[in-house]
């Protein structure tokens, strides 16, 4: 028997005698009572849990019938239930669903379904976008000034959700008059909504409405009538040659239009407009910004403090971390640096999914590597601070990886099913807008993991493998805005050798290689 071990004997017999020696007069511990999973049937995904708000937050298809969702199963902290269950029939997610949990006291959870319903109302001859208002029912049609109102052709519209019907028609074909607001009853699931159609003019040919600038990119958006040669051009500030997008560069919908522009150059002026036929809108002006990258990209600093591998130079700036700290308490640090590189010299950072501890005390420390730093351990869990100081948008994020996949062997109750399927490794990038870093917690009875469905997420992508590379292959992650208004401020990059490490699910033994991060701010 190892001295670490007979430690650990010898102070849990400590504390089991200790105990039974006290008089249990201590008041109730005030633990919070926490959903640590809820599925719903025919969600999408995974319910994103945050422990903080206590939200439930489930996405549902636009097939689901949102006031009639039946919950298919949970988990709760042990030793807590639900007062006054709601879930023996279907529940209505329409608004906020209400719950109380009871665990010493009671705790007051929100379910939260999210459901996007696609919906459009097109005309012939339209001028730029139809507004729809889905809290109001009113939908704000534009057309030119010339259009005859009394008759206008419906082009294609939806309203509802799939299979709803609505009276009067609408058709591709039919016709109604714009000179007054139209009512229309959508019935949809047996219910009935009424929604109005307001139709307006405009006596502009075409009109810039604005752009959204990058570094190496920008989106000119434009308004004109549909089915003409509608487009976007643009130059540097004080030249006199306007620049004509191709059209494969221009997406049309309806009188709308948007011109990617690609290839910018950091930090210029430029001016552009939108044309329609010949004729031109309003010169806008925007400036684009930098192209910095993520320090110790290529991992080749590293420092080790005790047992704890750290991925930047001692005494220098700290931009990346990993759970080594975690790792290091029962065990040493699975994240480090490899001379195994592409280029055959300098560091690359080595991944390794291990089981940490002696015996059955323990658990699996997925090998990780991310953009913040790690706050603290809790019991065998881990406290991170997710994301650095980032305000600029990239495209994308490449990089060279290899992977030795292995059996997972390590489960958590919601991913019991993967037991001894081959592991995942997976990197990902976000940009966020909140005004901290996140905070990322893996304890089961207050957990709070990152969601790429958020509201506060700006861009996400992430590259996934699940097989053995045996090489080092190059890899892309192409970052999806949300929104191309909205201004990050902490950009987050984690590559982890266990899709599910967060849940302490996978296998010992996977190792992910990683390399040679570089972002790009332009399109291919």
């Amino acid at each position: 028997m190892t001295r670490r071990l007979t430690h650990i004997i010898v102070f849990a017999a400590a504390l089991l005698l200790a105990t039974g020696c006290i008089k249990n007069d201590i008041p109730y511990a005030r633990i919070q009572a926490n959903f640590l999973s809820l599925t719903v049937k025919d969600q999408t995904g995974l319910t994103a849990i945050d422990s903080t708000a206590m939200t439930a937050t489930v996405t549902l298809p636009e097939e689901v019938d949102i006031y009639n969702v039946q919950v298919t199963g949970y988990t709760l902290t042990p030793g807590s239930h639900i007062v006054d269950s709601p879930f023996d029939g279907p529940v209505d997610l329409s608004r906020p669903l209400y719950v109380y949990l009871q665990l010493y006291q009671n705790w007051l959870w929100k379910i939260v379904a999210v459901q996007d319903i696609e919906r459009y109302f097109e005309v012939e001859g339209q001028m730029g976008e139809s507004i729809i208002d889905v809290p109001g029912r009113r939908v704000v049609i534009y057309v030119r000034g010339t259009s005859n109102l009394s008759a206008i052709p419906v082009k294609a519209a939806k309203l509802g959700a799939k299979g709803s019907t609505s009276v009067p028609s609408l058709a591709p074909g039919t016709t109604f008059d714009g000179r007054t607001p139209l009512k229309v009853t959508v019935t949809e699931y047996g219910r009935e909504q009424e929604w109005t159609i307001y139709t307006e003019t405009i006596d502009e040919p075409v009109k810039t409405t604005g752009v959204d600038a990058f570094t190496g990119v920008a989106w000119v958006y434009g308004q004109a009538e549909a089915g003409l040669d509608n487009g976007v051009e643009y130059r540097i500030k004080g030249t006199e040659e306007w620049t004509r997008i191709p059209a494969s560069d221009v997406t049309q919908n309806g009188g709308s239009f948007t011109g990617l522009i690609n290839h910018l150059s950091p930090q210029t002026t430029y001016e552009a407009r939108a044309y329609s036929e010949e004729f031109f809108g309003e010169t806008v002006e925007f400036s684009t910004g930098t192209a910095p990258q993520l320090p110790n990209s290529n991992f080749s600093d590293w420092w080790l403090d005790g047992k704890v591998w750290c991925p930047w130079p001692q005494g220098g700036t700290e931009f990346w971390s990993t759970g080594n700290k975690g790792a290091a308490t029962l065990g040493s640090s699975n994240t480090f640096p490899s001379e195994d590189t592409p280029s055959g010299s300098g560091y690359a950072a080595c991944l390794e999914t291990r089981f940490v501890g002696i015996g059955m005390l323990g658990k699996l420390a997925a090998g990780n590597i991310f953009a913040g730093y790690y706050v603290k351990t809790d019991g065998t869990n881990g406290i991170l601070s997710f994301g650095r100081a980032f305000t600029e948008r990239p495209t994308r994020m490449t990089g060279q990886f290899k992977y030795k996949t292995a059996a997972i062997n390590y489960t958590s109750d919601e991913f019991k099913s993967l037991a001894g399927r081959p592991d995942t490794a997976i990197v990902w990038v976000a940009l966020i807008d909140t005004p901290e870093p996140f905070e990322i917690r893996t304890n089961p009875a207050d957990r709070q993991l990152f969601d790429p469905e958020a509201d506060y997420v700006v861009a996400y992508g992430k590259m996934q493998c699940g097989e053995d590379i045996d090489g080092y292959t190059p890899f892309e992650v192409q970052l999806d805005y949300k929104s191309k208004s909205r201004k990050p401020t902490y950009i987050l990059v984690t590559g982890s050798a266990s899709k599910y490490g967060d849940y302490f699910t996978g296998g010992a033994g996977a190792t992910l290689f990683l390399d040679d991060f570089q972002l790009f701010y332009d399109y291919q």
